[in-house]
């Protein structure tokens, strides 16, 4: 599916200055700040650790922050402010023992909605996430891609006008993920600002107009994949091993190297051709060399060329 282009947008759905969080020592968010504009859909790109899940909390209204600011559809995080943004959670939380419909009735009121508008809100909302003739089954009976359709129904039945999602395709497998974004992507087209943290960058660069680059509890770098792709090469290398000053340097000078970024033990650099890169690189470095990776360049590689480490770690790379 090709990169959507974002339509013309003017208000700010989510505005966070300065945010910080810390909790057992550890500190969360560190000064984060981050505009999202209405009607987009969001990635938040990181590794674990580096903020994504506690950021979304806070826009949920989940945690309090211990600075900055937070506005949210343009007020604070409130109670009254969540029948106008649905939460979909990294970890299942479904009843068991209930039934589909029996889901939804009960999420239905603990917002306050009339049994008649629930019943029929309920009736659309599992028509269009394909769970309809599934209504009366209880929920241990259902498929976690099933499951994971079951809680985005729930989110969307108050109509939020902002869906927050934490990893929602965690754990599914390749047809329950691609009809999980078939949902997320029409929900969108209807305006529903969707905002949701990832560390796939495949489903990221096919689905979001917009990406942020989340590390360390903070922006490191925000904009549509094409544009946090913009100055990479077409392949990517990624070699492991020990290479003197004079080594780098003098591969940084090739001219079909783009940018070269040197994060001991990792070398990581995007090329014209990797096929052509790699003979070149093992003759100027030959043994100390003890691995290599050669693949187009993703957004994977514009993290890395961004921050300076990789999204499986969240560890800072000097």
């Amino acid at each position: 599916m090709p990169i959507k282009e974002a339509p013309a947008r003017t208000t700010l759905a989510v505005e966070a200055l300065d945010l910080t969080f810390a909790y057992d020592g550890h500190t969360a968010l560190d000064g984060l700040s981050i505009s999202i504009l209405t009607g987009s859909l969001c990635g938040l790109l990181g590794p674990n650790g580096s903020g994504k899940s506690t950021l979304l909390s806070v826009l949920a209204g989940l945690r309090t922050p211990d600075s900055g600011s937070v506005a949210v559809l343009g007020q604070a995080p409130s109670p009254a402010l969540r029948s106008r943004a649905g939460i979909l959670f990294q970890e299942t939380c479904l009843d068991p023992l209930m039934t589909v419909r029996e889901t939804l009735f009960l999420h239905g009121r603990l917002y306050g909605m009339p049994a008649s508008d629930i019943r029929r809100r309920a009736g659309e909302i599992l028509e269009a996430v394909g769970l309809a003739e599934r209504a009366r089954s209880f929920v241990h009976t259902l498929s976690g891609g099933m499951k994971r359709r079951l809680e985005l129904a729930r989110a969307l039945l108050p109509q939020p006008e902002l869906l927050l999602l934490d990893e929602p395709t965690t754990g599914l497998d390749p047809d329950s993920e691609q009809a999980l974004w078939s949902h997320l992507t029409a929900i969108n087209r209807q305006g529903v600002t969707v905002v949701l943290s990832t560390n796939e960058v495949g489903e990221a660069d096919r689905y979001c107009d917009t990406i942020a680059f989340i590390h360390g509890g903070r922006l490191a770098a925000e904009g549509s994949p094409a544009e946090l792709k913009a100055g990479l090469k077409h392949d990517a290398v990624w070699a492991e091993g020990s290479f003197s000053d004079a080594v780098i340097e003098q591969i940084r000078a090739w001219p079909d190297v783009g940018r070269l970024v040197w994060a001991p033990p990792v070398l990581h650099a995007t090329v014209d051709s990797a096929a052509a890169f790699a003979p070149r690189l093992f003759q100027a470095a030959g043994d100390h060399i003890s691995t290599i990776r050669l693949r187009e360049a993703t957004l994977k590689d514009a993290y890395f060329e961004i921050v300076g480490a990789t999204l499986d770690t969240a560890e800072t790379a000097v």
